[in-house]
Order: structure tokens, then C-alpha cells, then sequence
């Protein structure tokens, strides 16, 4: 069984391919120009959707047609040309040109999730027995298609990081006039309504002490979008060590979520040529 269905995988990496450089079969260098063939990206590209979806060693996942070092090493090339991010980018834009952000209504909340390898975003859960942890303070917007995260460790409070994860939305482009976010009681304070203040930005933030489902508002989004991301094993219990790669598989799994939402929202609304028989 395929870790994606063709339906998605396909678009995915059409538009993934065509953010890589050319590059030729034969390095040109060679002096005899017959050295064994680079390995095709769209075998690395699969190879990453699996690391991503199951959560398994480089070394389980590799075989005969892609070696682990291979992996590791097309996956920082791509990160070094900003691949990820692009990707990322370009899948925002097309949802946004075909059903639309919804970008009055942004939804902030923070997420743990295991670290069993430690790392630099690491550090010693609250909620795990004191060990290694990472926090995830992720955005989303009225929907529930991720917008842009911060990451940091398990340890730190969820109030820090919203101004950094606010920062993201400079990368929308032109907001809405009138924006709405919606925080948790963890974002209950003075100094969280006057940074929203600065920002011109409208806060829905749940008081302390008082039940959570009366004022849930539309909080439960980002809910959702945390419950997406963590379906990929690797991002639930995260063994990379460094912030750049993880940063790298959140952009490919938020790329994933939002392409499928897309596909999904269209596909009553829109025909092409590879449309799904029946509505995904």
C-alpha cells in the first residue's frame, strides 16, 4: 500500500520537481563520464513522504534503489536551496488562489510532543515525566491550514512564543482588516492583549477558571491541525537532532495537509484532467 494515495502524491511532487535544479544523470567532471548514475529525486521525494508518515530510521527505509546516507544527504541539499519552504509557499498560494484563506480568524495554540533524541528544540517535558520534549507553537487560519510554527522546548510557555509565531504572517502578504485570533486561557494576560494591540490584531482569549467548551470559539481548529501533523509519525515522536530538519518535515507535512484540503474542497467545484472518481 502506498504511504499517500496517487491522487495526491502526484500533484505533490509535479510541483516539488519543478522547484529542483536541473541536474544531469552523469556528473560532467567525470574523466570518463561513466560513473554510476545519481539516484532520481522522485525516489528520494518517496523515500522522505515514508521517514514522514511512519517515523522509522533512515536505515529501515532504505533498500536497494536508495541508500540512508543518500537520504540524509539530498534532504539537506534540498534544505540548503530552500526547497521545503517554497514548497510550503507555493502550496499556500494555490489554496488561496483556488478556495482562500480564511485569514480573519487565526487560531494560536501550542503543542508537545516526544523527543526521544534530545536536540537543539528539545527539552524536558512537563507533561512526560521530565523527559525530552519538543513544543510546537503552531498557527492556523479559520479553517484549520497551517500558517507558519515556531519551535521551541517542551519547557517553555506557550505566552513567549506568540510573538514570533505572529511574525509569520508577514509572509501572507496584505491581512484583512479586521483579524481575529483566538488563544487559550495559557494566553490569558496584560501583556498578550497590548502585543495584539500593537499588531492591530483582535484577541478571543479564554479566561482562567472558566470552562473551557463555553468560550472554545473557534480555538478547535488549530486542535485539528495539531491532530493532523501529528498523524505523521514523524513529527508525533521526533529523533532529528536539528532545527533545521525538523523545520523541513513540518513544511513537507503542512504541505501535504493543505494540498489535501485543497483537493478535497475543489474537488466539488472545480474539474481537471486527474480528478478522483469519488471526492477524497
Amino acid at each position: 500500500m502506498p504511504v499517500l494515495p496517487s491522487w495526491l502524491t502526484e500533484p505533490l511532487w509535479d510541483q516539488f520537481a519543478a522547484l529542483l535544479p536541473a541536474r544531469p544523470k552523469y556528473h560532467p567532471d567525470h574523466p570518463l563520464g561513466c560513473h554510476r548514475r545519481r539516484i532520481g529525486d522522485r525516489i528520494v521525494f518517496d523515500k522522505l513522504l515514508q521517514l514522514l508518515r511512519f517515523g522509522c530510521s533512515y536505515e529501515a527505509i532504505a533498500d536497494t534503489t536508495c541508500s540512508a546516507t543518500t537520504i540524509r544527504s539530498r534532504r539537506d541539499e534540498w534544505i540548503r536551496l530552500g526547497v521545503f519552504a517554497e514548497f510550503k509557499r507555493t502550496a499556500l498560494e494555490s489554496y488561496d488562489r483556488i478556495v482562500g484563506l480564511v485569514l480573519d480568524q487565526i487560531a494560536v495554540d501550542g503543542c508537545i510532543t516526544q523527543a526521544p533524541g534530545g536536540g537543539e528544540v528539545s527539552g524536558r517535558s512537563p507533561v512526560d515525566r521530565g523527559k525530552q520534549g519538543l513544543k510546537r507553537s503552531g498557527m492556523t487560519d479559520g479553517y484549520g491550514i497551517p500558517l507558519g510554527h515556531v519551535l521551541a522546548g517542551a519547557n517553555r510557555h506557550d505566552s513567549p512564543l506568540l510573538a514570533p509565531t505572529l511574525d509569520r504572517l508577514d509572509d501572507l502578504g496584505p491581512l484583512p482588516d479586521d483579524v481575529t485570533v483566538h488563544l487559550d486561557a495559557g494566553y490569558d494576560s496584560d501583556k498578550t492583549r497590548a502585543l495584539l494591540h500593537e499588531r492591530g490584531l483582535h484577541g478571543r482569549i479564554a479566561h482562567k477558571g472558566a470552562k473551557a467548551p463555553i468560550q472554545a470559539s473557534q480555538r478547535w481548529h488549530v486542535e485539528r491541525a495539531h491532530a493532523w501533523q501529528n498523524a505523521f509519525q514523524r513529527l508525533a515522536r521526533c529523533f532529528e537532532r536539528r532545527a533545521t530538519v525538523i523545520d523541513a518535515f513540518f513544511d513537507l507535512a503542512d504541505t501535504v495537509i493543505t494540498v489535501r484540503s485543497m483537493i478535497r474542497r475543489a474537488w466539488t467545484t472545480h474539474r481537471w484532467d486527474d480528478r478522483p472518481h469519488r471526492r477524497p
